[in-house]
């Protein structure tokens, strides 16, 4: 159930704010090259247990890629579907993914060189979602879908604040009103810092990032909160 808010300016130039949702005793490693082997050149969050990533980054081929959980609309059992962790790293890597998968349902968003989209997979048909200039928000649902709580409170804030690409401090910003989310109770289902234990999911708002995407390359920024689901 994590969050993305991205502002997509042109096909060259897009930003965005990244909130990772997971379960606390899944232990990840911070930005770096894990994967020097298969994918050089290639920086991300990786997950220890399955090896894959949340996000990455090519800065060279300026790609990035964000990977959310959806669900699914059939069953599809855990002994059997593969770890999601690979789209991402193949994604920035130009190859990105094509149905039929046996994997549990996901919302991957990639920025390209031309241009920015949502593949959402259900477990039965894959989407494509173009993301049009303008800011917009992503959760486990479909791209600005106001029937998620979350992106119906929000989503109306970031876009006040006006094109990020118009703002040097459109970081600062966006994160200054992330914490003012953070006002809300983390079981509030309008928050982005989440604990999402009453809704039926043992995950919990973790870390964020945020990532301007330019003609020049890829600026990557992460933080870890201080303790799973609290911004302080």
């Amino acid at each position: 159930m994590c969050t993305v808010v991205i502002d997509v300016a042109d096909a060259a130039n897009a930003r965005l704010l990244a909130v990772r949702d997971e379960d606390p005793q899944r232990a990840w490693d911070a930005p770096g090259e894990w994967w020097p082997d298969r994918h050089p050149g290639v920086s991300g969050i990786r997950d220890r247990r399955a090896g894959g990533a949340w996000l990455a980054v090519n800065p060279a081929e300026r790609r990035l890629a964000v990977l959310l959980n959806r669900a699914d609309v059939a069953e599809l059992s855990d002994d059997v579907a593969q770890s999601r962790g690979s789209l991402v790293l193949e994604s920035v890597s130009g190859r990105s993914p094509e149905a039929p998968l046996p994997m549990h349902g996901f919302n991957l968003l990639e920025v390209r060189p031309d241009g920015a989209r949502v593949l959402s997979w259900d477990g039965v048909e894959l989407r494509e979602t173009p993301i049009e200039p303008g800011i917009h928000m992503i959760a486990h649902d479909d791209l600005d879908d106001q029937a998620t709580p979350r992106i119906a409170s929000w989503l109306p804030e970031f876009r006040a604040l006006g094109p990020a690409a118009d703002s040097a401090d459109w970081a600062s910003d966006w994160t200054a009103l992330l914490g003012a989310s953070a006002r809300l109770d983390p079981e509030d289902d309008r928050a982005i810092i989440r604990d999402n234990r009453p809704h039926g999911f043992p995950t919990q708002s973790l870390l964020y990032s945020t990532a301007a995407v330019t003609p020049q390359g890829i600026a990557l920024d992460y933080r870890a909160l201080p303790s799973p689901g609290h911004w302080e």
